[in-house]
């Protein structure tokens, strides 16, 4: 006879406090759903009423696929849903949906060419208003669904929704969601920084990457871990979302931490740019920069200059352990986000620079 498995037992308390987060989380969560005609949503993107956030303007579908979601369209496939967030002033910031939100503007409006359809190829070359009349109120009268995130809903709800729709996908990541998700004087001196010269000299990024913006990912880093790790519970997402807030409404009240701020990363870059010959890079690929070397270079400079300032005029000698096992062990991206191994690669490149190692 078989053995029945054993019943896995969850401990009260458990499930007291996860019952706790899931009230709390979802207090937070206020939307509604709608279904808007596709001649509405044209012109409400040519009224601007429709609001692309900034991280998103730089996308743009390619010809090829702007006809094949119109094929879809005109077949009467499933359009997925829009996710929209609403705007004090009544307008709609797209969270998902905008590159097809454009194509419907572009193709009902501005005259968009067909080419390439496989399903349609009788539509190749031809535009919206090469259709008869019919053809043309039926495409108008379709509609498509959207779930709207309320203007009652906060931060963090808008965050998630974001991050949950976009991260991982073509259009956005984690730096570009907090570029949606909130904006205030801290990220404005975050994107001046990583637009510096000097640090994209030191720190390079692929095209694709800067597109991305994860020269604004590594400048967050540096101030969010720099700061303290004391709430970072291995989900760099979430802490990096509270500490961008927490530091916008800090530099509001005290807009001397702008400069202050500014200066604790520009004394960062000398120092590296002085200590370290080929920056944040790695020998064997000048043209990248890993995300897990710069935390330690960056992070572990900051700490040991904290400690021993005399460093910025006298950098030590640091070819031997740069290019050593022990730091390339840290420094892979094996487990990267867990708290015990960021704080190891930041600590080892502190007690490096000041002597303790």
């Amino acid at each position: 006879m078989a053995r029945r498995p054993k019943k896995h037992v969850v401990p009260p308390e458990q499930l007291a406090r996860a019952e706790e987060e899931i009230v709390d989380r979802s207090r937070r969560i206020e939307f509604y759903m709608t279904e808007y005609s596709v001649e509405l949503l044209a012109e409400k993107m040519a009224r601007e009423e429709l609001v692309i956030p900034v991280y998103q303007r730089e996308f743009t579908w390619e010809p090829a696929r702007k006809s094949r979601f119109i094929e879809s369209l005109v077949m009467g496939l499933p359009i997925p849903f829009l996710f929209f967030w609403e705007m004090e002033n009544g307008k709609l910031e797209i969270v998902d949906g905008s590159q097809r939100l454009r194509t419907l503007q572009e193709y009902i409006l501005n005259d968009f060419q067909l080419n390439g359809l496989e399903e349609l190829p009788s539509l190749n070359g031809t535009r919206f208003t090469d259709l008869t009349p019919s053809r043309q109120r039926k495409i108008k009268n379709r509609s498509i669904r959207g779930i709207i995130l309320n203007e009652h809903a906060d931060d963090q709800a808008r965050f998630d929704m974001f991050e949950r729709i976009n991260t991982g996908s073509k259009q956005a990541n984690t730096a570009e969601v907090r570029r949606g998700a909130l904006r205030g004087p801290f990220l404005d001196l975050v994107v001046e920084l990583a637009r510096l010269p000097k640090f994209s000299r030191l720190a390079p990024v692929s095209g694709k990457s800067e597109k991305e913006r994860i020269p604004e990912e590594l400048v967050t880093r540096f101030f969010a871990y720099g700061d303290g790790l004391d709430e970072y519970r291995e989900n760099p997402a979430q802490f990096l979302f509270e500490y961008t807030r927490r530091m916008n409404e800090d530099f509001e009240s005290n807009p001397a931490l702008v400069e202050e701020y500014r200066s604790r990363f520009m004394q960062m870059l000398d120092f590296v740019e002085r200590a370290f010959p080929i920056g944040f890079r790695k020998a064997s690929n000048p043209n990248s920069t890993p995300r897990v070397r710069f935390e330690a270079i960056a992070i572990g400079s900051y700490h040991a200059l904290a400690e021993k300032p005399d460093l910025l005029d006298n950098p030590p000698d640091t070819e031997a352990w740069l290019n050593g096992n022990d730091f390339s062990k840290i420094t892979t991206s094996d487990a990267a986000n867990v708290k015990s191994k960021l704080i190891r690669r930041i600590n080892f490149v502190k007690q490096a620079l000041v002597g303790h190692k």
